[in-house]
């Protein structure tokens, strides 16, 4: 259905406006925020990279939170190997793009959302545009793409944007915010520098990420391919990652405070039952982290010869 359709059903509901739509749609999310809180939502913009895995399961939480505007980005197309752990994977949408589909899935959920696309993903050419009016910044894009993913949080930082990243491990979701008041930056939380090799630098996101990892000891790390991009992922982790990440963007949204930008990190894993968190001062620079990323260098080459 288009938009026009969609909304010409709500209105057989008695739902004649976007304010009346508004108010019966997320009147049961009173009680946890107040009116002032939902009616603020209704005009926040958030920004999402990448409608996969992560990415497209943000959108339909914010979504059904309130959030009302949104930049959406992602140049992909669903195919067979998404279905275990993408929201939109689905059969009759196979061969279609990942950001149609999930903006079809969010108006089907609120006619009324304001949505700007940027169907070529994310670049230098674009990013300002994408940030434009931004308040949040929902990190879904793909794990391996870092020089996208560090050019929009540098840039994010620079115009005053907050960026949370929530990662999929194993069972668990890892998350870490990134302020642009204070705390770390990207660079310096990561210890990234330009003439690092692609293969380091994903190894360093990877630990920073999560620097008591829940997970390593139960994943098989042999299906971890750095040099082919691919690593095993689950349905189960996207969904936690995406409510972890959404909990935090509401705090910036209505300024509810609590916020603990990095070197904090927080992971939670419902497999082991665990819920870590703390602050990795100095970042990927410190002694202790450095130490891991050489063990965890020490598995990988070991698990691959095996």
């Amino acid at each position: 259905m288009d938009k026009t359709s969609l909304i010409n059903k709500v209105k057989e509901f008695g739902l004649n406006t976007k304010e009346e739509y508004i108010a019966e749609a997320f009147s049961r999310n009173i009680g946890l925020l107040t009116q002032a809180e939902q009616d603020k939502l209704a005009n926040a913009k958030v920004a999402i990279p990448g409608m996969g895995g992560v990415g497209g399961v943000h959108l339909i939480t914010m979504t059904r939170t309130g959030v009302g505007k949104f930049n959406l980005a992602d140049f992909d197309t669903f195919e067979p190997v998404n279905v275990n752990r993408q929201f939109g994977a689905r059969v009759p949408d196979f061969g279609r793009p990942k950001l149609e589909v999930l903006v079809e899935q969010a108006l089907s959920i609120n006619p009324y959302l304001e949505i700007t696309e940027f169907p070529e993903g994310i670049s230098t050419s674009n990013i300002d545009d994408f940030l434009d009016g931004v308040q949040v910044v929902l990190d879904g894009l793909d794990f391996f793409s870092f020089d996208t993913r560090r050019l929009l949080f540098n840039r994010a930082q620079e115009k005053g944007i907050y960026v949370i990243t929530a990662a999929p491990l194993g069972f668990s979701s890892a998350v870490l915010i990134f302020s642009p008041h204070k705390g770390m930056s990207f660079d310096e939380y990561f210890d990234i520098n330009n003439p690092m090799p692609e293969k380091e630098k994903l190894l360093r996101f990877a630990m920073g990420l999560a620097p008591r990892a829940t997970h390593i000891k139960y994943m098989d790390l042999s299906k971890v391919d750095l040099d082919s991009k691919a690593g095993p992922s689950l349905n189960i982790a996207c969904q936690v990652c995406s409510a972890m990440a959404a909990t935090e963007a509401l705090r910036i949204l209505l300024n509810r405070g609590g916020i603990k930008p990095v070197p904090w990190y927080f992971q939670f894993d419902p497999f082991v039952q665990k819920y870590r968190k703390g602050k990795l001062r100095m970042g990927n620079r410190n002694p202790i982290q450095r130490i891991k990323m050489i063990v965890v260098k020490h598995i990988l080459k070991k698990k691959h010869r095996a």
